[in-house]
C-alpha cells in the first residue's frame, strides 16, 4: 500500500487505491459484512446533505430519526440482539410466563461500535450545522473505512480527516520516520507487553474458579491493567503510525493515563476520542452542567453508564461504567467548595487534553503530592477493571474479595517468576507514564540524540521478533 501510495498517480486513483485496501483489510475477517459499511456510509452521506440543505423543520427531524434508526438500530441488532433477548427471557420468567424461544446465532461486525460513531457523528453535526457537508461519496467513504482507524479507532470525526483527502498527500521523510517509529512501538507494547508479559497472568487470574490469595488477585488484576493498556494503546499508536506513513494525522487517543490525578484527568486521557465523542454528542446535549448540580450529576451517570454499556453487551461492563460515574461524583463533590472548577466531561470549546489546564501550577514541591495521588487513582481504577474483565458478578465480586480478604493460606496459583515480571512491568509502566504525562513519544525523541533513538528502535524490533509465538487478536476488537 505505502508502494502504490508513492507512485506519481492521479490522485483520485490513489484514494481509490486506499478505499480498496481498506474494504480488503475489513473483508478479511468476514467479507459479507462489508454491506454493512457499504449501507452506513451511503446512507449518512446522503441523509447528511440532505439535513444540512434541508429548511423544513419537520422533514430535518425525520432524515435524522431515519440516521439514528440506521445506524443505532444496525449496532443494537448485531451488538446487543442477544442480550436483548436474554434479559426479556428472564424478567419473562420472573414474572411467571414459560418463555424460551430459540438462541439466534448472531456474528458481532468487527469494528461496528467504532465506525457507527464514526459516520453518526456526521449526520448529527449537518444537523445541527457545525460543518459543511462532505462533497465527494469517495473522500466520505475513506473517511469512514480508512483502514488505520476503521476496526479500533480512533474514533475520528470528519473535519479531522475529510480535508486530508481533497488535497494529494504524502508523507515527509520526517513523517515517514515517525509513522515507522509509532507502528513499532505500538506492536511492541502490544506483541511483547500486552501478551508476552501480562496476557498469562491476567487470563489465570480471571480464569481461576476457586478462592485466591491476596497478592494473587492482586497481581492479576494488575497484570490485566497493564495488558488492557498496553493493548488498546498499543493498537492506536500503531493506527496513528500506518497514517502517518501515508501522510495522514489521526487524532491521539490516549496520554498516559495512569499517571491521572483524578478521574476527570483520566477520561482525558484514556480513549480520549471515545470520551470526547461522549461528551459532546451525549453528555452535553444532556444539559450538561448547565442545569444545577444534582442535574450534572444524573448526566454524569447517564454518561458512564452507556460509555460502559457501549463496550460490550453485560451488565459487567454497565457497572465498570457506573462505578466511573460514582468516581466522577465523588470527585466532584470534594472540589465543589472550589470557586472554579474544570467540568469533569470538559466543555466543547476547550481542548480535551491540557497538563497546564488540569494540574494548574503543578510544581516541584507538588510532584510528590500528585505522584501519590495518580497512584491512588490508578489503584482505584484498577478495581473497576475487575468488572470489565470478568464475565460475571460472581466472578467479580469473588475477585474483588479476594483482593481485600484472601487468606494467606490459599494454595498460591502464580509462580514467583510471574509475580515478579508483573510487578516490574506495572512499576515501570506507572514511572513511564508519570514522566511522560506532559509530552509524547514523538517530542522526546526529536530532543534526544539520534543514536538513543536507534538503540531503543533496535531493541523495540529484536523484542517483537523474538515475541512472536503471541498470537492474540487485540483486546478492542470485540467491541
Amino acid at each position: 500500500m505505502l508502494i502504490l501510495h508513492n507512485l506519481p498517480f492521479p490522485w483520485k486513483v490513489k484514494k481509490v487505491n486506499l478505499l480498496l485496501a481498506s474494504y480488503i483489510f475489513y473483508a478479511a475477517w468476514n467479507p459479507p459484512f462489508i454491506l454493512l459499511l457499504w449501507l452506513s456510509t451511503v446512507i449518512d452521506f446522503f441523509v447528511g446533505r440532505a439535513l444540512y440543505t434541508q429548511p423544513n423543520k419537520n422533514k430535518r427531524h425525520l432524515l435524522l430519526v431515519v440516521s439514528l434508526i440506521g445506524n443505532l438500530g444496525m449496532l443494537c441488532f448485531f451488538k446487543y440482539g442477544t442480550f436483548l433477548l436474554d434479559n426479556f427471557v428472564l424478567i419473562c420468567n420472573a414474572l411467571g410466563f414459560d418463555y424460551h424461544p430459540a438462541h439466534p446465532n448472531i456474528i458481532l461486525p468487527a469494528g461496528i461500535s467504532f465506525y457507527t460513531f464514526t459516520t453518526l457523528c456526521y449526520t448529527v453535526d449537518m444537523y445541527k450545522r457545525k460543518s459543511e457537508p462532505v462533497k465527494s461519496l469517495l473522500d466520505f467513504s475513506l473517511f469512514v473505512t480508512f483502514f488505520p482507524h476503521l476496526v479500533a479507532g480512533p474514533i475520528v470525526r470528519p473535519p479531522q480527516l475529510v480535508p486530508q483527502f481533497e488535497t494529494p498527500r504524502k508523507a515527509s521523510k520526517q513523517q515517514l520516520t515517525n509513522g515507522l517509529l509509532l507502528l513499532t512501538l505500538g506492536l511492541f507494547m502490544k506483541v511483547v507487553l500486552a501478551d508476552s508479559l501480562l496476557s498469562a497472568t491476567a487470563d489465570a487470574v480471571f480464569g481461576f474458579p476457586g478462592k485466591l490469595g491476596a497478592l494473587d488477585a492482586w497481581t492479576g488484576v494488575l497484570a490485566f491493567s497493564g495488558q488492557i493498556f498496553f493493548d488498546f494503546a498499543g493498537y492506536s499508536t500503531a493506527a496513528i503510525g500506518v497514517a502517518l506513513c501515508l501522510g495522514f494525522v489521526l487524532p491521539q487517543n490516549f496520554l498516559y493515563p495512569y499517571a491521572a490525578i483524578g478521574f476527570s484527568d483520566f477520561w482525558r486521557r484514556w480513549h480520549i476520542t471515545l470520551s470526547s465523542w461522549l461528551r459532546d454528542y451525549l453528555y452535553i446535549p444532556l444539559g450538561g452542567n448547565r442545569q444545577g448540580n444534582f442535574k450534572t450529576y444524573i448526566n454524569i451517570m447517564i454518561t458512564m453508564l452507556i460509555g460502559g454499556l457501549w463496550h460490550g453487551a453485560n451488565w459487567t461492563f454497565v457497572a465498570w461504567g457506573g462505578l466511573h460515574g460514582l468516581y466522577l461524583w465523588a470527585e466532584r463533590a470534594l472540589n465543589y467548595h472550589k470557586s472554579s472548577t474544570t467540568p469533569l466531561m470538559g466543555n466543547s470549546s476547550e481542548p480535551m487534553i491540557s497538563t497546564a489546564s488540569i494540574v494548574p501550577g503543578l510544581s516541584s514541591a507538588k510532584m510528590n503530592n500528585g505522584f501519590l495521588k495518580a497512584l491512588l487513582t490508578f489503584l482505584l481504577v484498577c478495581i473497576t477493571w475487575v468488572f470489565f474483565r470478568s464475565t460475571t458478578f460472581g466472578g467479580a465480586w469473588q475477585l474483588l474479595g479476594d483482593m481485600f480478604g484472601g487468606q494467606a493460606g490459599n494454595p498460591p496459583l502464580l509462580t514467583t517468576i510471574a509475580i515478579i515480571k508483573v510487578a516490574v512491568v506495572i512499576t515501570l509502566m506507572l514511572i513511564f507514564h508519570w514522566l511522560m504525562r506532559g509530552t509524547t513519544v514523538l517530542k522526546v525523541a526529536g530532543r534526544i540524540p539520534s543514536w538513543s533513538v536507534a538503540l531503543i528502535w533496535s531493541a523495540m524490533l529484536i523484542l517483537i521478533i523474538l515475541s512472536q509465538e503471541s498470537s492474540k487478536s487485540f483486546i478492542y476488537f470485540q467491541f
